[in-house]
Formats: structure tokens, sequence, C-alpha cells
């Protein structure tokens, strides 16, 4: 399942549209950074609150591909700005993490 057909599955919003769109290879869900680092995988999905300009940075270092903003947290315009420089996809959810956990875990097993 690549991004886009993530985002249209999962009913989110795509706020950050310049990237590459490549198959997700899995997903990760935290909103403690530290834990991002640590423990996500390559290619995957970031699910988190988490919506300023050091979830990118976190996300470049660990190799995400999107990170899903949940809640309709507002996203500022320097965390857009530097997904658009990284080309990381951001996705933006009205759901809180764990629906948008079970989602996606649902839809990249069946897939």
């Amino acid at each position: 399942m690549t991004i886009r057909e993530a985002a249209e599955a999962l009913g989110a919003t795509i706020v950050q549209d310049e990237f590459e769109d490549t198959v997700l290879t899995g997903a990760f869900t935290s909103d403690l950074l530290s834990d991002v680092i640590a423990n996500a995988k390559d290619g995957g999905a970031l699910i988190t609150i988490q919506a300023h300009k050091n979830t990118v940075a976190v996300a470049t270092l660990v190799n995400i591909s999107v990170i899903i903003i949940c809640t309709s947290r507002p996203i500022p315009d320097d965390m857009l700005a530097a997904a658009k420089e990284e080309g990381i996809a951001i996705l933006l959810t009205k759901e809180n993490q764990f629906k948008v956990s079970g989602k996606l875990y649902a839809l990249l097993e069946v897939g």
C-alpha cells in the first residue's frame, strides 16, 4: 500500500504533498520522539500528535516516509516547510492514535 492509498483508506488529508509515493513497510505509534528514534523502522509511517518541526527531524533520522498527525492537531508552517524539504508526507486526521494504528495495521496486514 502506498502513502496516497493509505491516506485515502484512512480518510486522512494530505497536507504536505511533495513526496515520493512509496510503499509503506509498516508503522510506529508514539508521542515520545526518543522512542521513535529507538524503535521505528525504515520506510514506515509515524502515527503521533507531535505536530512540530522536531518530529520531521526525527522522521528524517530514522527514514520515516510519512507522519500522520492525529486528533486534528494544528500543523505549524515550519513543520510543513521542513517536511517538504525532506520529502516526507504529512497526513492529518481527526481520529486518535489508537484508531489510526488499528486501521493502518489492518490495511498493511491485508495488503
